[in-house]
């Protein structure tokens, strides 16, 4: 799969030349806190994620294997649309804005989103598609797939805990890719 130029939304350094095999695990550790891990093909830990499941206000921190925060994403309350916005680090200024997401309709029919790169809502720039029975999903970017997230079922995904595989294409950000990936789960529930 050929990508015409960079996908670059959290940082050109998640964005590598070649396909990118992740595995993400989500992990619900009390009824107040969710984590998900994010591995590459050979285990090795890339980011992490961390949040509260039942507060008013969603917010979750995408941090690098040291810590650091690399982006933050929350949900805005009261949304007709279940709209996420995404921040640089752990801003909410303006100027570290990174992205918009919201359910593509209002009524719920399958679980498809849209990502808009400004606040202004011309034309999105990426359709994230999913139906309603599986939490799996694809992103595009105009008609070219650009990841693909594949729900790993198991025993443990009653116990709450779920696995995703998630193939990233070459020149794409695979932060961002995870951050719609914790979208998408959040808006199915804790």
């Amino acid at each position: 799969m050929e990508i015409e130029q960079m996908v670059k939304v959290v940082g050109e350094r998640f964005c590598m030349p070649y396909r990118l095999e992740l595995l993400v695990k989500k992990k619900l550790q009390s009824f107040s806190n969710c984590h998900y891990q994010v591995f590459d093909a050979t285990g090795n830990l890339l980011l992490q994620v961390d949040g509260g499941v039942w507060k008013f206000h969603k917010k979750r921190v995408i941090t690098d294997p040291a810590g650091l925060p690399v982006a933050t994403l929350r949900s805005k309350t009261l949304s007709w649309k279940h709209q996420w916005v995404i921040h640089e680090g752990e801003s909410s200024e303006r100027d570290h804005f990174l992205c918009c997401v919201q359910q593509s309709n209002a009524i719920r029919i399958k679980n498809n989103h849209d990502v808009y790169l400004k606040e202004k809502e011309e034309g999105r720039d990426f359709h994230v598609s999913a139906s309603l029975a599986s939490l799996s999903f694809k992103v595009n970017r105009g008609d070219t797939v650009i990841a693909e997230v594949n729900h790993q079922f198991t025993w443990g995904s009653c116990k709450g805990k779920q696995t995703f595989k998630v193939k990233v294409y070459p020149d794409v950000d695979y932060a961002f890719i995870v951050a719609l990936l914790v979208i998408m789960n959040e808006n199915d529930g804790p």
